[in-house]
Order: structure tokens, then sequence, then C-alpha cells
């Protein structure tokens, strides 16, 4: 009789993942967060490294290839049987959005977003021996008017400067958001359903 899945590790017991080494190729809190509340046993090992791509045909392709290289990067250095990496980018009117490198920076996003709809965009990458599974879930925010008062103090609270697009859902700016249409996890950096619709049919 099969088992029932304990909360601590829910998708590691309906994966088939107890006896197997993952890795996480991310230190991003909120995947983390996400990750382990959800029951899957993990170990992290950051991407220590220049991310870049060369060429792209779209901000898709481009989230794509980032979370690909990301995972393969990983997979060359440790020893592991699952290897998970995402990347998650905000893009309005073709432009893309990663995180603010500095305040200036973080101000003129959240100014472009401001009384406005979005698109986060978060690519995912698994390798085991056997597979190399790469997709990606896009969702569609639309942000209320913002006052230079707000994105101010936003600024103040020191929440953007760590996410894409600098803004945090699940933070502060959850104050902003107007509409969400597609996945909220996605927002916050890791589309959760998409992810274990793959992860239960892979061979690891």
């Amino acid at each position: 009789m099969r088992q029932t899945p304990s909360k601590e590790q829910f998708i590691s017991q309906l994966c088939g993942l107890e006896d197997k080494k993952v890795v996480l190729a991310s230190q991003s809190p909120r995947r983390i967060e996400l990750l382990r509340h959800n029951g899957l046993m993990f170990d992290i090992y950051p991407v220590d490294g220049e991310e870049t791509v060369q060429s792209y045909t779209d901000a898709i392709d481009y989230a794509r290839q980032l979370a690909r290289w990301k995972a393969e990067w990983v997979w060359q250095r440790v020893t592991a049987d699952l290897v998970i990496a995402a990347d998650t980018i905000v893009v309005k009117d073709n432009e893309i959005f990663g995180k603010p490198g500095n305040e200036n920076e973080a101000r003129e996003i959240l100014r472009t977003l401001s009384n406005a709809t979005h698109e986060v965009i978060t690519a995912l990458c698994l390798i085991s021996a056997q597979q190399e599974i790469v997709d990606h879930e896009v969702t569609e925010v639309t942000f209320y008017p913002l006052s230079d008062v707000e994105i101010e103090s936003y600024l103040a609270s020191g929440e953007p400067f760590d996410k894409a697009g600098a803004y945090g859902i699940q933070g502060l700016a959850g104050l902003f958001v107007k509409r969400i249409e597609g996945c909220y996890f996605n927002v916050m950096g890791f589309p959760l359903g998409r992810f274990y619709q793959r992860l239960k049919g892979m061979a690891v």
C-alpha cells in the first residue's frame, strides 16, 4: 500500500525523489520557501558567474536560455540526480526588466509599470541524466497608478532591489496590483503548478 505523502516531503514522495539528490540552482528566498513549503527536499547550489545571453528571438526565449544556462552550469559542477533552475523577468512593450541595479533604475521601472499591464515570465529548466526539460509560464499583471510618494516609500522599504521588475507581489507591492491573469506563484518567481506537472513525468 502506497504511503500517504507527508507535508514535509509532499512533492518528493509524489515524484519518487525521496532517495534522489535534488539541487536547486538558486538562492532566491522566494523559490526556496515555495519549494520547501510544498515538500521538495533539495540542496542549494547557486550560480557563481555572469548570466548572459548572446542572442535571443524574444523575451520568452531570453528567459528560457537563462534558465537552461543556470541549470547546465550547476549540472557540470555537482553530483546530482536532478538540477532545477529558473529565471524570472518582467516585460513591458518588449522591454525586459530584470533586477534593478540601483535606486534610480528601480524608480524608473516602477514608473514604467505604473497604471499599465506587464508580463511576468518565468522559465524553468530541469536536468537529470536521462532528460532535460525547459518550459515557461507567462502571467499578466496590471498596476494601479503609482504616485511619486508611493514609489519613494516603496524604494525606502528596500524591497525592490533583489526582484525582477523592482517589486515583489507577495510583499508591500501587493498594494499596487489591480489585476492578475495567470499563475500568482509565477509572479513570485516560480510557477509551482507547471513545475509539478513537468517534474512528475520526468525520468530521474
